[in-house]
This record gives structure tokens, C-alpha cells and sequence, in this order.
């Protein structure tokens, strides 16, 4: 009887011991429940997503044009390109934590999660820069063969790609170059006719990059063959949702955004694009909340669009103001640092409590098994 009682505590406590687990690991807020909008009114408008409304607005020193977010959600990294500098800021006050002045109006953004590293390039110059995001230091530039106007990490580590880091993609002229983003080393590059811009790296391995021309084209990661996907229109930073795979591609010249079902090598090329959702106003940037439930779009003349994705509709217009240029998606700053010391503790004691949970009922089986009478 008491076996019974066991497995099924023990089931209790796996189960108990997992949702634990997985609140310990999502200590940072878990789903983005924030939305950032460079460009707005008075230079970075914060959405609450659940209020549906504009609660408070950061205000840049010059004109915000991309914005990224640090891990965590402290930090919020912002490009000045008018004033020709990067600013990382409180991502709570916007408070200013450091800036660095950089050449070529920069206005690209891409961070290296693992190796905490920060890209900075622009239109004006023939290079990226590595920008430590704790003091803005610059670690290194990486010199390309024309102006950029498009970075991207490809998370691959260095047991995939014989490197000491993960791969900066950088598109310059009609090359896309890929470079180890730790020792600066140039990996490989590839012929994009039509001028490559913008890049965006989901999980797995597939590129994808717009072009001057007209198109959207996937890359193989391993392979480096091009294929191109959707042509027509004039296309601006992309996002993906993580949960499907599907990329969202603002196409400014028939106000609308194209949903690109994912490429799989391997596999047969989709009929794309998936499918279409009618803005009738000219999308500057999109952004899709990382549960795949929520997607934002900053609209030339001040509005955000807020979009059901499941439902495959528009469910509010938010008013920012400005000329909204770039949107993302994020957390709120974790009540307590994961880095802080009250924060380890935490994690500590959770770890301990888990562990308890496993040993205690093991200790009372043990503790029944000898008080229990041996029948002859």
C-alpha cells in the first residue's frame, strides 16, 4: 500500500520539481510583456502589452533609430545615427550608462549573447565595430568591402563552425560576408546580385536577406546556396516568430506584411510567401513577441499596429507619434537581478528545496520499510 503512496508522492514531486525548474530558468519574466519604439514623438516609447497603451516614453538625447535589449531586460542599446553614436541606457529610467562615438551614422544592431558582445554599423562606413556593452569600449573593428546595411549573429558555437565564436553576417554591397565575431577572422562570403541589406538569423539553418532590388533570398548556412523566395517589393528589417519558424517581412512599397513560410534544407522550397495581412500604411519595422502570440509593427506616421498572430488580424492601433523607425519586443527588468546576490540566493535555495523534495519522501519509504512488522 505504502509502494502505492510512494510512486505517487514521488510522481507529485517530479512534477512539482519540473515546473520549479522551469520557473527558475524564466526568472527574467518569461514571455516579453514590453514594446520599444525608436523613433517615436519624444524618442523611445515603451508599450505595456497587456495595457495595450503607451506608459512612459525614454527620451534620447538624439534622434533613436535601433534598438536592442540586453539579455536580462536592464539594459536597452540604441543607435544615434544623427549624432553618430551608440547610447546604452537604463533600460528601467533610461538612465545613461555609457555612449561612444562611432563613424558612419550608425543604425545596425546585433549582440552575441554567449560572448557579450555588441555589433555597431551604419550606411557610412566600411565597417563594424565589437563594442563591450558594459563600459562601450570598442574591442574590435571588422573592415568590409563597402558600407553596411545589414548585421546578424548566427548562434552556430565553435564545435559547428571550427571557429573560436558564433558568425557575424555582414551585407556590403552585393557580398554577404561571414566573419568569426570573437577572433575577427573573415570565414567565408557570398555573391548577392542586387545589393544585400537587411539579415535575420532564426534557429536552424536558414538565412534570410533582402535586397536592394527587390527580394528576399535564403541562404543555406552550411551550403551558402541562394535561393530567392519573393521579389516585387521594397522590403525593411524582418523578425520571425520562434514558435513556427515563419518570417515577417515588411514590404513599404504595397504596405503590407509578407509571412514567409520557413525554409528547411533539405527540403522542398515552399510556395511563398505564405501569406499576406493589408496594413494600408507603409511598415517601418516588425516585431513578434517570442510565444508567438503577439506581433508589432511601427507604421510611417506615428502608429504602432498590433497584430493577433494566431488570428491572423490587426486587434489595435497604438498612437507613439514621430517617425517610428524600429520596434522590439521585451521583458520588464527582473525584480530581482539573476546576477545579484539576493538573486543567487534565491536560486540556492530553490535548487535546495528541489533536492528536498526528492530525498524527504525517500527518507520516510526507508524509515516505513524497518518499522513495518516482518511477517514470517
Amino acid at each position: 500500500m505504502f509502494s502505492k503512496i510512494y510512486r505517487v508522492i514521488l510522481g507529485i514531486v517530479l512534477a512539482l520539481s519540473f515546473l520549479l525548474v522551469s520557473a527558475i530558468a524564466h526568472a527574467d519574466g518569461g514571455a516579453p510583456n514590453l514594446a520599444y519604439i525608436a523613433g517615436s514623438d519624444k524618442g523611445i516609447s515603451v508599450i505595456d502589452i497587456s495595457q495595450q497603451k503607451v506608459v512612459r516614453t525614454i527620451t534620447a538625447d538624439g534622434s533613436a533609430h535601433t534598438v536592442l535589449l540586453s539579455p536580462d531586460g536592464t539594459f536597452l542599446y540604441v543607435t544615434e545615427p544623427q549624432q553618430g553614436q551608440l547610447a546604452i541606457l537604463k533600460a528601467n529610467n533610461g538612465d545613461v550608462v555609457c555612449n561612444v562615438n562611432l563613424p558612419g551614422q550608425p543604425s545596425l544592431l546585433a549582440v552575441d549573447n554567449n560572448s557579450n558582445v555588441l555589433f555597431v554599423a551604419g550606411n557610412g562606413a566600411s565597417s563594424v565595430r565589437a563594442i563591450d556593452p558594459t563600459n562601450c569600449n570598442i574591442k574590435h573593428t571588422f573592415q568590409t568591402n563597402g558600407p553596411v546595411y545589414g548585421i546578424a549573429i548566427a548562434a552556430v558555437g565553435s564545435a559547428l563552425s571550427g571557429s573560436t565564436g558564433n558568425e557575424l553576417w555582414v551585407s556590403a554591397g552585393n557580398t554577404l560576408t561571414t566573419y568569426d565575431d570573437v577572433s575577427g577572422k573573415t570565414i567565408g562570403s557570398v555573391d548577392i546580385p542586387g545589393g544585400a541589406r537587411y539579415i535575420t538569423i532564426p534557429a536552424g539553418a536558414t538565412i534570410y536577406l533582402t535586397t536592394q532590388d527587390g527580394s528576399v533570398q535564403a541562404i543555406d548556412l552550411t551550403t551558402r546556396k541562394v535561393v530567392s523566395l519573393v521579389t516585387g517589393g521594397q522590403y525593411g528589417p524582418m523578425d520571425y516568430d520562434a514558435a513556427t519558424g515563419e518570417i515577417y517581412v515588411p514590404d513599404q512599397a504595397h504596405n503590407q506584411l509578407v509571412i514567409l513560410t520557413p525554409v528547411n534544407p533539405g527540403f522542398a522550397i515552399p510556395h511563398e510567401p505564405g501569406r499576406i495581412i493589408k496594413l494600408g500604411v507603409k511598415p517601418m519595422s516588425v516585431a513578434i513577441t517570442s510565444d508567438g502570440q503577439l506581433g508589432f509593427v511601427a507604421l510611417a506616421g506615428g502608429n504602432v499596429a498590433m497584430l493577433d498572430i494566431p488570428g491572423r488580424q490587426i486587434i489595435n492601433t497604438i498612437y507613439v507619434g514621430g517617425n517610428p523607425q524600429f520596434i522590439i519586443t521585451g521583458l520588464y527588468p527582473p525584480p530581482v537581478p539573476q546576477d545579484s546576490p539576493l538573486g543567487k540566493i534565491i536560486n540556492i535555495a530553490a535548487y535546495v528545496f528541489i533536492i528536498a523534495l526528492f530525498i524527504v519522501p525517500i527518507i520516510l519509504f526507508r524509515r516505513y520499510s524497518k518499522a513495518r512488522p516482518k511477517h514470517p
